[in-house]
């Protein structure tokens, strides 16, 4: 019997799936609503990380579709459409600009 790697973080649905095409045994349960909150937050850390860590625009590209998938998945379990999100980004962007011009703030007085 080999050895246990432990996870204890949220996985893709297909990963049990492709655990069990490998051979390997492992154990998961279900996620209770708040739970799944939590790790979804958990989730999107771990793949900004995994950005801020990338060395090169590939695996940036990897990195931001992972967290992207993230997102997605947090819109909907807060009772939005990702398309609904997109909106408040566009308005935001309307009214507060984008980060397209490379401000960066120094300080402000009074």
């Amino acid at each position: 019997m080999g050895k246990s790697k432990e996870y204890n973080k949220l996985v893709r649905d297909r990963i049990p799936e492709i655990i069990h095409r490998a051979g390997k045994s492992f154990n998961t349960r279900k996620l209770q609503h708040e739970e799944y909150i939590k790790e979804l937050k958990n989730k999107a850390f771990e793949e900004l990380n995994e950005y801020a860590q990338s060395n090169c625009s590939l695996e940036a590209a990897e990195e931001l579709a992972d967290l992207l998938e993230v997102m997605h998945s947090l819109a909907e379990v807060h009772g939005y459409t990702f398309d609904q999100i997109e909106e408040i980004r566009q308005r935001k962007a309307e009214l507060r600009g984008r980060f397209r011009d490379r401000i960066y703030l120094i300080d402000v007085e009074g």
